[in-house]
């Protein structure tokens, strides 16, 4: 016997079934419960329904053997039959579905069937059920197996009355029967990736999500079926699913009833490794199982071995058991009557205490659920150590925050995990369940000072940057310095936050101060992660107010990671994400790579979960920056459901978003996405997602005509920036704020706007900001009608974008200094490069799915067409098909544009694109009755 790969199991499909032969053949379909058997013998039925074979089914059941017999519908004669070409041959009447309570009555309605003329496909479903009878019968047919036989025996293995052998004993299978086994195996983890996206969508599918229905089924496929079904009906229909949803649902009534089936059916005495086997929950040696089901030896290896025989339990390893899947030990754990279940769970804990090294996190786990309170928090404090060493800090902060929730935590012990869950939860991924145990730790005024304030800076850090409540941040910062005037290293680390611009409203000069105080403490530090913490923090501070020694400072703060300090891991890799952030801010994304790879690298493995979220944060802004758009929506999507309500990083995804909604001409999408309490972004998101937010919204009020909304949001969002002082993050604010205020009439104010912008760069100017200052330029000139003075202003623009690189940038610019060049009067040469320019700039916006951008360029292309080309090509008739306008009109309408906002982008009158929409539509209705659609071009995600 051989397994077969799926090619092979397709070929045999193929080769039996559609060209028998006298030959027979038997397929034997192993596999477990839910594994898919059912399946393929539903594929076989169908391959063979069309063929020349006539169909039998057999089914084994509890109460007796169902058989089923489907004949040929109509089949001519072939060349091996010896009838003459046409003729066709005689269909037997149907036999109608029976159950048969014996072997014998079924032989007789049987046995005709199987030896009537031309080939017949028997299939014998779950034969692991039949009596002996129901084997020997099938026994006597396979061991003189009529001709142009194939038989089919799907069964389950481990439920065999005799391990391997299928009809109880050893068949005398004659030579020349073909004879093939295909075993079923579980479904890996890409496999079970796409029976969930299937269902569910590919939208609703986060990684973290496929990864535990694929670890709590163990990847069969029923059991992956009846998760996701189970999924929808618990938890109702949602945007996403999280891992947590898979968990709230509990175990499938199919799973349940299956295993709690096998259990019954075993000794009362046995059912002891079993219980113990679930309370365990990870696959375990005999001797421990024994253990912890108070077992002697002799009677533990004799359950052993029953729930094997039942399958039960399965030998996963040398020596080690388990369930076949998660959820099946969990169905036998939630029948355990609650003082057994305890006295098992102090077993445990005594079986794991012995072990070297203790498995802290998993000890407490068992002491816990066996009720010893003291033990179970003395391991949370080792375990919460061991993690924090490993890097495994979001494990510390759930076995912290369990532990720190319980009412009867001594107030000594709370001062004691305290601080060890502040320190996780600043590397970790916070909760507000650890920012509310942490304030009411602080509320209690027995702690000493020096405690208050180590768990006041880790508190005012989770504060400052993941939950986006910056100004709060700084407070518990600011106190936590006094707090820590005897410990100046933790100290110093209070004051490098406070130094940091990008989440907090207070003014530079602030964080200024607060960083040139803590730059000195640091010099004359012996402590060398308080020196790299303070070097992190400052490569921040430097690079987002554009000062060019940043760069030393950071490839100084590279040699730190040569250090055998672990301790100084987390800084380093913060440094660089931060660094990298600053830096694509700045206008240096070629530089965003590098620092990324190397940062991420060091998060990973010093489990500074945070900075690891906070990099890929920035690499979809990279990828936004740099023009790779395809995919990049789906991908932001995820990270936003990945990452829940972190300002930081979900702000980097809800800018990537809201940018590729603009673009596109999804202006509704647009709003929801950077908008949020009636600010650009959510109160609490980094100050450079608000500019940049509040620059795509304005230059969405001036594509509506609606100048006066642009202005003021313009004046709003430049006031933001004049109070923080940080003047290169107005980079993708001021070319847009600048052409709201002078086409709302207040040219001398866009021109103060321009000369703030400059002089608050203090000579420290990033490519960004170059550029941005051209472009400004620009925009002024060509706001006040001098055309030919704007063009080499955006032409400066575009060629900075295009050194950086910034492709979407580069279009933009390089479209205002065409449409300048052609409103200027400018010479034929001078305009036929410019109208090569917007056909260049129409393909590009094209190809990345701009879909908007494409279609206001494209208009004012076609406005400055030579007349004489216009003229040559005429009205074409388009008949029942759109016109090239028609179809744009219709493109715009679909992504939700208003007929005003159409008639705005494509310079036409609203009543125009009314006639455009409604002629459309006629033409669309006409064949397929539907609204308004079409298959449209490629689009980013």
């Amino acid at each position: 016997m051989s397994t077969l790969s799926d090619e092979a199991w397709e070929r045999w499909l193929t080769q039996t079934l559609a060209h028998p032969t006298r030959q027979p053949a038997l397929l034997l379909i192993e596999g477990p419960a839910g594994t898919g058997k059912s399946r393929l013998v539903d594929r076989l039925l169908e391959a063979a329904e069309t063929g020349p074979r006539s169909r039998v089914v057999l089914a084994f059941t509890a109460s007796g053997v169902a058989l089923a017999h489907h004949t040929v519908r109509s089949a001519s004669s072939d060349a091996g039959s010896g009838q003459a070409a046409g003729r066709t041959r005689h269909e037997p009447l149907p036999l109608p579905p029976r159950l048969y309570p014996d072997a014998a009555a079924l032989a007789e309605d049987l046995v005709p069937l199987l030896e009537s003329e031309g080939p017949v496909l028997l299939i014998a479903e779950d034969v692991h059920r039949a009596d002996g009878g129901g084997q020997e019968l099938l026994r006597r047919v396979l061991e003189r197996p009529p001709a142009g036989l194939a038989a089919v025996l799907a069964y389950r293995p481990e439920e065999l009355a005799e391990p391997g052998l299928v009809l109880g004993r050893a068949v005398t299978y004659p030579a020349r029967l073909s004879l093939l086994r295909i075993r079923l195996m579980p479904l890996d983890a890409e496999q079970v990736r796409l029976m969930v996206e299937e269902r569910l969508g590919a939208e609703r599918c986060l990684p973290e999500l496929v990864a535990r229905i694929h670890e709590r089924s163990a990847g069969v496929p029923q059991v992956v079926v009846d998760l996701v079904r189970q999924l929808q009906d618990v938890c109702g229909p949602k945007e996403r699913y999280t891992a947590k949803d898979v968990d709230a649902t509990g175990t499938p009534v199919r799973l349940a009833e299956l295993v709690l089936g096998r259990v019954a059916a075993l000794r009362e005495e046995h059912r002891a490794v079993v219980r113990a086997a679930a309370v365990l929950e990870e696959p375990s040696t005999a001797e421990d199982l024994y253990a912890v089901g108070a077992l002697p030896a002799g009677t533990g290896r004799q359950a052993l071995v029953a729930a094997l025989h039942k399958a039960v339990l399965q030998e996963t390893g040398n020596d080690v058991y388990g369930f076949p899947s998660p959820l099946a030990g969990a169905a036998v754990y939630e029948e355990l009557p609650g003082p057994l279940r305890q006295e098992m769970h102090r077993r445990a804990a005594d079986v794991l205490s012995q072990r070297q090294p203790v498995p802290w996190a998993r000890l407490a786990e068992h002491r816990h659920r066996g009720g010893r309170l003291r033990g179970w928090l003395r391991a949370v404090e080792r375990a919460a150590w061991q993690c924090a060493d490993a890097g495994e800090h979001q494990t510390a902060i759930d076995l912290l925050e369990h532990a720190l929730s319980h009412h009867a935590v001594p107030r000594e012990m709370r001062a004691r995990l305290a601080p060890l869950l502040a320190h996780s939860a600043v590397l970790g991924l916070h909760t507000d369940q650890t920012v509310q145990v942490l304030r009411q730790i602080l509320d209690e005024q027995s702690l000493p000072a020096a405690v208050r304030g180590q768990i006041r800076l880790d508190l005012g850090l989770v504060l400052y940057n993941q939950a986006g409540m910056g100004l709060q941040g700084w407070v518990e910062l600011e106190q936590a310095v006094d707090e820590l005037a005897e410990r100046p290293a933790l100290a110093a680390r209070a004051m490098s936050a406070l130094a940091m611009p990008v989440m907090s409203t207070v003014p530079l000069e602030r964080n200024l101060y607060w960083l040139e105080k803590v730059r000195k403490m640091a010099a004359h530090s012996d402590d060398a992660e308080v020196r790299t913490a303070v070097a992190a923090n400052t490569i921040a501070v430097l690079l987002e107010t554009g000062d060019p020694t940043a760069w030393d400072v950071l490839e100084r703060l590279r040699g730190a990671t040569e250090s055998d300090q672990a301790e100084r891991l987390p800084h380093v890799a913060r440094g660089l994400v931060n660094g990298a952030d600053a830096a694509l801010w700045l206008g240096h994304p070629q530089r965003v790579g590098d620092l990324l790879e190397e940062g991420l690298d060091l998060a990973a493995r010093s489990g500074a979960s945070y900075v690891e979220q906070d990099g890929r944060g920035t690499g979809l802004l990279l990828d936004w920056v740099t023009g790779r758009w395809t995919g990049l929506s789906g991908r932001a999507r995820a990270f936003i459901a990945e990452t829940g309500v972190m300002p930081g990083p979900a702000a980097d995804a809800r800018i990537v978003l809201g940018m590729l909604a603009l673009a596109q001409g999804e202006w509704q999408q647009m709003a929801a996405w950077l908008s949020g309490d009636g600010h650009p972004l959510p109160v609490g998101s980094p100050l450079p997602h608000v500019a940049a937010a509040a620059g795509a919204l304005v230059r969405t009020a001036l594509a509506r005509g609606d100048v006066d909304t642009a202005a003021a949001e313009a004046a709003t969002a430049w006031d933001r920036l004049r109070d923080k002082g940080v003047w290169v993050w107005a980079s993708e604010l001021a070319p847009w704020a600048v052409e709201a205020t002078a086409l709302a009439g207040r040219r001398n104010a866009a021109e103060d706007m321009i000369a703030e912008f400059e002089a608050g760069l203090k000579g420290n100017v990033g490519p960004s900001a170059a550029a941005a200052l051209h472009w400004c330029r620009g925009v002024l000139s060509q706001a006040a009608g001098e055309q030919a003075l704007a063009v080499p202003h955006f032409r400066r623009a575009a060629a900075v974008y295009g050194e950086m690189p910034r492709p979407y940038a580069v279009i933009l610019t390089t479209e205002a200094a065409a449409q300048c060049t052609l409103e200027s009067g400018a010479d034929a040469g001078a305009s036929a490069a410019a109208v090569e320019d917007l056909a260049s700039c129409v393909q590009q916006l094209t190809d990345v799915g701009a879909g908007w951008d494409a279609a206001r360029v494209r208009a004012t292309l076609r406005a400055h067409q030579p007349a004489a080309e216009q003229r040559r090509r005429g009205r074409p008739s388009y008949g029942d098909q759109l016109s090239p306008r028609e179809q744009e009109v219709n493109d715009l309408a679909n992504a939700g544009l208003t007929n005003r906002e159409i008639a705005a982008t494509l310079h036409l009158s609203p009543r125009t694109v009314e006639q455009h929409v409604s002629r459309a539509r006629r033409k669309l209705e006409s064949q397929s009755g539907q609204q308004l659609s079409r298959t449209r071009t490629s689009r980013p995600g």
